[in-house]
């Protein structure tokens, strides 16, 4: 099941997608938000609707999360690049929810800082209220879907401010989407890639996680209830660098789509 957060006569709803011919369209609404638990995933209610291409919906981030959980240096070669040591267990930091940002919608570069840099992941979305998980048990039932989401990092205050709320905590440092779906397995492995400008800068594959999602999941249930709708963003591949106002980012993950942000200067 794929489905996206859009506007449509003036307020906002929650679409299925479905393919045909080759081309993703929005052919129903969801009468029940998909994080709402009483509802299994696939048999959410719906309502047909006069299909809309998804190339011309005006789409929204599609998760509206409590929370927002990081994991940091979950890829070796990002960890060597900015001269950090591979984490013993998962370091995990949290965004602000007010950070999140549509596809489509600009990235803006906040006055304080001179460097921002992109960082493209596969996020997890939670679709079950999911506390201390049991050491055998299976967390993929807590699972709702993936998308694709950017953690925009203001790197030249990260570092001086020893904590990263600031550096990553920004207005519109949290791109999200286009679309969330389920029919993906990051377990098998699926690949990450990010494009600036039409250049590729970086690409791995969620089989290169140092901490797969059983322990990213467990580690932060162990803290945290996560609720449904929750974001996990689950790290960034190697090749993080800045950009500047007027350049055009672009976060890819397989079989899911891509997210595009422009960036401009606050």
């Amino acid at each position: 099941m794929k489905y996206c957060r859009f506007k449509i006569d003036g307020r906002a709803e929650y679409g299925l997608i479905e393919a045909f011919a080759g081309k993703d369209e929005i052919t129903r609404l969801l009468l029940r938000h998909p994080e709402d638990e009483s509802r299994e995933f696939e048999d959410l209610p719906t309502k047909r609707m006069q299909r809309l291409p998804l190339n011309e919906a005006t789409l929204l981030a599609p998760v509206r999360p409590s929370k927002i959980v990081c994991v940091g240096r979950n890829y070796r070669e990002h960890a060597a690049e900015l001269g950090n040591e591979i984490p013993a267990e998962p370091l995990i930091f949290l965004k602000p929810p007010s950070s999140l940002l549509a596809t489509e919608q600009p990235i803006r570069r906040p006055k304080v800082s001179q460097r921002v840099d992109y960082e493209g992941e596969l996020a997890v979305v939670m679709g079950r209220t999911c506390h201390q998980i049991g050491a055998g048990e299976d967390v993929r039932p807590y699972i709702l879907g993936y998308t694709c989401l950017n953690d925009v990092t203001a790197r030249d205050l990260q570092k001086p401010d020893g904590q990263w709320t600031r550096a990553k905590g920004f207005d519109t440092f949290c791109p999200v989407g286009p679309v969330v779906t389920n029919e993906i397995d990051p377990w098998a492995g699926v690949g990450v890639e990010t494009r600036v400008d039409g250049s590729i800068r970086q690409q791995g594959n969620t089989r290169d996680f140092i901490f797969s999602l059983d322990i990213i999941i467990r580690y932060i249930a162990e803290v945290m209830t996560l609720l449904p709708g929750d974001l996990i963003a689950t790290g960034t591949p190697q090749g993080v660098g800045p950009v500047v106002a007027g350049q055009m980012v672009e976060v890819s993950v397989e079989g899911i789509g891509t997210l595009r942000n422009s960036v401009i200067d606050e």
